[in-house]
């Protein structure tokens, strides 16, 4: 099976990830995982790191003459913040030393893993939190998952994305979008995508798209943040993937915890969830019918997934993000050591990054979905997976 693990810091020198499980025979670049990272900086609304960080992937070990070779891909992103002249990062994140004279940060951000990761690990200074907690983490994520998604493409299964909501401006419900979703679709859900990222803020509609911008800009005069939701559409997707038989195995639960797993992610839909619980039954449930000798559905409410398992429909996810909790308005907070009540300190930030977050989001459900994928079909090479699908 698939797996990786991630390691850096947001401001250390560079961040790095082991794909492990790939099969042979999978063409694989570094452009291939580039590109998406170039669309996880995507999104009006980014702050200062967006304009000088460009991140690059340097492949270590997995791969040869451009195709994967059964061993773990080895990845690393350096970091450009760490870089910059005068920076002073590298002797705050120094790896050797006492760190002595270097200043402690010590005012938790409410909404932040500062506080709690500092009582947990027993940190007197809560930069040790905020560099391993920091979102920049979804960089090498996205570059580790994009390694199973080059796999995906070459089965036929696409995944794309497109923000539905960023604060107070989006969509009022999922009716409003579904069809332009469902029309792009069936060239492959990556068609969402092409023309999501020609907007500033990945949406699909142009006049939400200007109005999320006016609503951006107004946030960060007031020195505040937003959070929003997006949806991920993934095509191609055969039925049987994932199971009813043990809950960690329903591929619903799998795609839910990995979309929560990203940084500042609260709530995960599948299909019309939310919507199915003000639904009566006869509107909800997706009508079968029998077409060239398969099934199919009438329509998606399940959002491709029935009792745990892939039913041959588009894969479809939302996820909901909260506000980010670095304001430029400060909110009060409690001093780490003294206890004193103090407004919190500026960290470099952005004002939104739901666009951001849904390519990350695509990213993780690749990941998943490659997963349940090679639970069935797997095998040793990509040739004798494509052999083993043709022939399922």
């Amino acid at each position: 099976m698939l797996r990786y693990l991630t390691a850096g810091e947001s401001h250390g020198e560079a961040l790095v990830g082991i794909v492990e499980g790939m099969p042979a025979g999978v063409p694989l670049t570094a452009e291939d995982i580039d590109r998406h990272l170039r669309r996880r900086w995507l999104g009006f609304g980014r702050g200062g790191r967006s304009k000088f960080e460009r991140d690059r992937v340097h492949i270590y070990s997995g791969v040869r003459f451009s195709k994967t070779i059964a061993g773990p891909v080895a990845l690393r992103l350096d970091n450009a913040a760490y870089r910059r002249d005068r920076s002073g990062w590298p002797e705050v994140m120094a790896v050797g030393g006492t760190g002595e004279g270097i200043e402690p940060v010590t005012l938790p951000r409410p909404g932040h893993a500062d506080l709690v990761g500092a009582r947990k690990y027993g940190f007197e200074d809560i930069r040790s939190v905020i560099d391993r907690a920091s979102a920049r983490e979804t960089a090498i994520r996205v570059a580790c998952c994009s390694v199973a998604r080059v796999l995906l493409k070459q089965l036929g299964i696409e995944i794309g994305s497109h923000v539905v909501r960023i604060g107070s401006v989006g969509h009022a419900d999922s009716g409003e979008w579904r069809q332009r979703v469902e029309e792009l679709g069936t060239d492959g859900a990556e068609a969402i995508n092409r023309v999501a990222d020609e907007s500033p803020v990945r949406m699909l509609d142009s006049e939400l798209s200007r109005q999320c911008v006016e609503h951006i800009v107004k946030t960060k005069k007031a020195g505040n943040s937003l959070g929003g939701a997006y949806e991920i559409v993934a095509t191609g997707v055969p039925p049987g993937l994932g199971s009813y038989v043990h809950w960690d195995r329903r591929l619903n639960g799998r795609l839910a915890q990995a979309v929560l797993s990203i940084q500042a992610q609260k709530a995960v839909e599948i299909g019309d969830g939310v919507a199915a619980a003000h639904m009566p039954g006869s509107e909800y449930h997706d009508t079968i019918y029998r077409q060239d000798g398969d099934f199919w559905r009438h329509t998606n409410h399940a959002g491709g997934i029935e009792g745990g398992i892939s039913n041959g429909m588009p894969i479809i996810v939302r996820g909901y993000m909260k506000p980010i909790p670095t304001l430029i308005k400060p909110l009060e907070t409690a001093d780490l050591i003294t206890g004193e009540s103090r407004p919190t300190r500026y960290e470099r930030s952005d004002v939104t990054s739901v666009p951001a977050a849904s390519t990350v989001a695509e990213a993780v459900v690749a990941f998943t979905i490659a997963n349940a994928f090679l639970e069935k079909y797997g095998g040793d090479s990509l040739s004798e997976i494509q052999a083993r699908y043709e022939t399922a």
